[in-house]
């Protein structure tokens, strides 16, 4: 007769094995209308024994497509699933299915400091799911802030180099990291097309919403000469169009009269690094669907 010892480390072994085999994943699928769809793919998500945690889903009735993001909990045989909801699912649709947990994230920087810090703070304290691999950048100006969080930090100098060869050489170091995403943490170089397109949809910036009224290197301060009432940001993807790419997450706040242009550029600077945290965190999370210039936020 087994003693309680025995019973114990066999109730331990068995949590042990059920947490190695349990997953947290999310399906996303794009897919034209048919009436009939939700029912589909959540019978067949019943069928592989899968429990629905959450589930959000839209249609866009102009375009007649379908976006739905599931979240999903079990044991996984991914090739199946896939493979069922492929015979399920019309032609023309598409379908991933991402591993829950941290994205691992490169971020370029130039010297301004204010969307980087947060990042850090947020991804060493668990506030973004994200694993921040390296942090590159053209100036020297935040490797001492970066080291102090025990990230690598990476100097990629474009002096003597033409925008293309820049842009090589940054592509090379980010490559040696494998990430997910790259963020442009008030980067201020222009990328050239080369470059965004051998990230597509994984290269996430953050501008302030003056563009293109306030264009240049000291918005801010035309935006203090115009007598503005708002500022804010805008987060969006990159694409070949220079701060044209689908927008993920923007927001502005009220100013007036009595702002100076110091003030509102501190103001601008909270709500530049609250605009890019909150689109990360719906990115990092799947929860942004790109449909042509256009994001779909489930």
């Amino acid at each position: 007769m087994p003693n309680s010892f025995t019973i114990h480390r066999f109730d331990r072994t068995l949590i042990e094995m059920q947490a190695q085999t349990m997953q947290r994943k999310v399906l996303r699928t794009i897919c034209p209308d048919p009436k009939d769809l939700i029912a589909k793919i959540t019978n067949i998500c019943y069928k592989h024994e899968l429990n629905i945690v959450q589930n959000n889903e839209f249609v866009d009735h102009r375009t007649g497509r379908f976006f739905m993001r599931t979240e999903l909990e079990g044991i996984f045989n991914d090739n199946t699933l896939l493979a069922d909801l492929d015979s399920a699912l019309p032609a023309g649709s598409v379908r991933e299915l991402h591993s829950a947990g941290r994205r691992r994230v490169v971020i370029l920087v130039t010297k301004e400091a204010h969307c980087l810090g947060d990042l850090l703070m947020k991804s060493a304290f668990g506030g973004l799911d994200m694993e921040i691999a390296a942090v590159i950048g053209n100036h020297e100006t935040l490797r001492s802030l970066v080291e102090r969080f025990d990230i690598p930090f990476v100097l990629v100098s474009h002096e003597g180099l033409t925008r293309e060869e820049h842009d090589n050489r940054m592509a090379d170091e980010i490559d040696r990291y494998q990430p997910d995403y790259v963020v442009l943490a008030k980067y201020m170089r222009v990328l050239t097309p080369a470059f965004v397109q051998r990230y597509p949809n994984q290269i996430i910036n953050i501008h302030h919403s003056f563009l293109p009224a306030f264009i240049g290197a000291r918005p801010y301060h035309q935006a203090y000469e115009h007598g503005v009432k708002i500022i804010g940001a805008t987060a969006h993807y990159m694409n070949d169009n220079l701060d044209e790419g689908p927008i993920i997450m923007q927001d502005v706040i009220n100013v007036d009269h009595s702002y100076t242009a110091e003030e509102m550029m501190r103001a601008g600077r909270d709500v530049e690094k609250n605009v890019l945290s909150r689109a990360l965190y719906k990115v990092l999370g799947q929860r942004v669907f790109v449909y042509g210039n256009r994001t779909i936020i489930l």
